[in-house]
């Protein structure tokens, strides 16, 4: 048996190294979705044991009769929107500046990656005193400067609390784009740039050129990273709005932990989860086939 598969022991023993990580997986991954999916066709409280069957009715439900829901999903949209354009706009825009070895290059990698490291409710926290409408920051400033007609209660304001929250989003967020977007104009091997400069091509037919077309790759990752984490988005809502006023801020995350914590409906909470995480994968493939005729093209 050893002559003809000398290596099958040495095999099982390599097997074991990775033995745990399998377990860990199959513990706190695979069988948590197996059981969302199973709870999610069944009304229970989380607490009785007694699930009620009710098949498709709560993903119905869902789907066609919670205005809420959807409010929820839209308003994720409008901050995943705004973090597309203008965070990862600004990402670029300081990427393309330190890449070009601007003073102090290293010192504004630090700066510019230390929001994403720190603790979205911390963060949160402290632009809700920003934003304060009674002594916040931001109220004081515009007074100074004579425009004190302008200051509200910014997180309280139906018609402003969404985009500050956006706001807040963006500046945690576009440093890890920041990072990731650098990270892939560095790869791009110098001569391509000085070849184009003999050829006498200006800064923007180099961009155009030559960094858009091999930036392509990086610019959907960061795309895909920014609606998964986007449309994620929960830590900073609970530290600032809560998903007020009424319902302005409200976002998916938030509205399944309120089916789950304020209503006790485990079921119905776990087939929010499912059309949700179903829609996420959509956006997800519909970017990567996007990515794959950019690249044919």
């Amino acid at each position: 048996m050893n002559t003809v598969f000398p290596n099958l022991k040495a095999k099982g023993r390599e097997y074991l190294f990775i033995l745990p990580a399998v377990i860990m997986l199959g513990l706190f991954y695979i069988y948590p979705f197996f059981k969302i999916f199973q709870l999610s066709f069944f009304d229970w409280d989380g607490i009785s044991k007694n699930m009620i069957f009710v098949g498709l009715a709560q993903f119905k439900d869902i789907i066609f009769d919670n205005p809420i829901w959807w409010q929820s999903m839209a308003q994720a949209g409008y901050i995943t929107l705004l973090a597309l354009i203008i965070q990862n706009g600004l990402a670029l825009i300081l990427a393309l500046f330190v890449d070009r070895g601007i003073k102090y290059g290293q010192v504004y990698r630090v700066i510019f990656f230390l929001p994403p490291i720190l603790s979205g409710i911390v963060i949160g926290l402290i632009w809700n005193w920003i934003f304060n409408g009674n002594f916040g920051l931001l109220n004081y400033w515009l007074a100074k400067i004579g425009l004190g007609h302008l200051a509200k209660t910014w997180l309280a304001d139906p018609d402003t609390a969404l985009t500050c929250v956006a706001v807040i989003h963006m500046w945690k967020g576009f440093g890890w784009g920041f990072i990731i977007l650098l990270a892939g104009l560095q790869s791009i091997p110098r001569r391509f740039y000085e070849a184009a400069r003999i050829d006498g091509a200006s800064n923007w037919d180099v961009f155009k050129r030559i960094t858009v077309p091999l930036m392509i790759p990086v610019f959907v990752l960061v795309m895909i990273l920014t609606v998964l984490g986007t449309m994620q988005i929960y830590d900073i809502i609970v530290s600032t709005t809560g998903g007020g006023p009424g319902y302005h801020t409200e976002v998916p995350v938030s509205r399944i932990i309120a089916q789950m914590l304020h209503s006790s409906r485990f079921g119905y909470a776990c087939a929010m989860g499912l059309v949700f995480g179903l829609a996420l994968v959509a956006l997800s493939v519909m970017q990567m086939n996007i990515s794959k005729r950019l690249k044919q093209t």
